[in-house]
Order: structure tokens, then C-alpha cells, then sequence
């Protein structure tokens, strides 16, 4: 289950493993488990989790593939640094929106979004076939429908921006998924467009603008068409923001 679909859902994965890797992830994330310090050791996170000390292992390995801790003989497992941490991971990144919104998170990732995602059109504008060129009219007429609930044009959304990075051709792209995901559950949460009907035809027009660059097979107008929906995105959610948070935060 991707990061935006446990979002809409509400619904958390329940095996023993998950449930550990979960608990550890967030408090780390959160910041509520510092930096730079010691967890505790095997037979207290057992007792803790009510779990085996193969399971406390297993979610120990997952913890450290995802860059948020190390274990080292005779010490025990660290905490690392942040900036060691892997934000190209769902989770990581699930964590990090739960763990609270603010404008430099939101300037970061938009950040990473205009580095990838404009490129990613560009490519598509090159490499794309006729039927996924096709599919993607597919896609964005969809956008179009005054019915539309935040969930529905969330997965619209989803479906539209992943259908570029599979057509850019470079698996790269692909695997940079969560962050796109992050950016709609932020907007699912906050500032959907589904809000308005203006909104959704703005989305709709957008997108729709997107598309025809690529059928038009002309990199520059697909980059400028990704720059600008990124762009009405990230200012959307920074007005939800600035409508509902603290005005020190407002200027951070």
C-alpha cells in the first residue's frame, strides 16, 4: 500500500514486523527518539512489542536499510544523523508528513519535484509511444469531473504524474515515486483541489497542457507545463498553511 493510498485509507499494516519497524520509524522520525542516541536493547524492545527476538531483528534490518539506524558491536544500534536518512523511502517520507507539516518541508520537496518531474516530462515528450500518449489523454480527461472528492482526483493525480515517470523511460525516475505521493497526501490532507469547481478545472487545464506538450513532442513546453503544476501545487499548500499555522512559522 503506497504512502498516499494510506492517507485516504487511515489503514496501517498490521504483521508483528510492520508494527515494530512503524513504532521505532516514527518516534525517530518525529524527532521524540534523538538523533545520535541508543534504543534500547533486544530484551527491552521485546518485552515493549511483545514480540520474538527474530521479528526485533528482522525490524532492526528494515530500520537500517532505511538509513535511521545503525548497529555496531559491543555498542548497540544508533540513531543516525538525519541527514543520513532515506527520504526516497515511502515510509521514511510517511513518517515525516505525519510527524507534522511546515513551510521548509514543503519548499524541500517541491525542490525535489522540480528536479526530477520536468525532466521526467521532457523525456516523455522524446521517448514516449503513441499508445502511452493515448493512455495519458486518458488520464487527464479524467481530471475533469465536478463530482470529484479529494480521494478521487488524489489517485487521478497519482495516476497521471507516475504514467510520465513509467514514459520518461528511465527507471530512476520510477523509483522516485514516494516523493510525488508525499506531495498529494500533503495536498489530499490540506489544499485539495476537489475544494472548487474552478479548482478542478484549473487542475484539469494543467494537466490537460501537460499532455499535449508530450503529444507535441516538445521537451521545453512539457518541462515549462510540469514546472508550472508543481508550482500552483506548492503555492496552494503554503496558503493552506499560512491560513492555519503560527505566524513564526509562517516566516520560516
Amino acid at each position: 500500500m503506497g504512502l498516499l493510498e494510506t492517507t485516504i485509507s487511515g489503514r496501517k499494516r498490521r504483521s508483528n514486523h510492520a508494527h515494530v519497524v512503524a513504532e521505532l520509524g516514527r518516534g525517530i522520525v518525529s524527532g521524540k527518539t534523538p538523533e545520535g542516541s541508543l534504543l534500547p536493547g533486544d530484551s527491552e524492545l521485546s518485552a515493549r512489542f511483545g514480540v520474538s527476538r527474530t521479528v526485533l531483528r528482522e525490524s532492526m534490518k528494515t530500520l537500517a536499510a532505511k538509513r535511521l539506524v545503525e548497529a555496531k558491536a559491543k555498542v548497540g544500534t544508533r540513531v543516525l544523523d538525519k541527514a543520513q536518512w532515506n527520504f526516497f523511502d515511502t515510509d521514511v517520507l510517511g513518517w515525516r508528513v505525519e510527524a507534522g507539516l511546515d513551510f521548509e518541508f514543503i519548499e524541500h520537496l517541491a525542490e525535489m519535484r522540480m528536479a526530477l518531474e520536468p525532466a521526467a516530462a521532457a523525456a516523455a515528450s522524446i521517448r514516449a509511444t503513441s499508445d502511452d500518449i493515448v493512455a495519458l489523454y486518458a488520464i487527464a480527461a479524467r481530471f475533469d469531473d465536478l463530482s470529484h472528492t479529494p480521494e478521487t482526483i488524489a489517485k487521478v493525480d497519482l495516476e497521471f504524474h507516475l504514467a510520465i515517470a513509467r514514459m520518461s523511460g528511465n527507471p530512476f525516475m520510477r523509483s522516485a515515486s514516494a516523493l510525488i505521493e508525499a506531495a498529494l497526501a500533503i495536498s489530499f490532507q490540506l489544499s485539495s483541489p476537489a475544494a472548487s469547481p474552478e479548482k478542478i478545472d484549473e487542475v484539469a487545464t494543467n494537466h490537460l497542457r501537460i499532455a499535449h506538450a508530450i503529444a507535441s513532442r516538445d521537451p521545453q513546453k512539457a518541462t515549462s507545463a510540469m514546472r508550472h503544476v508543481i508550482n500552483v501545487g506548492k503555492q496552494r499548500i503554503r496558503a493552506s498553511l499560512s491560513a492555519s499555522a503560527p505566524e513564526e512559522l509562517i516566516h520560516t
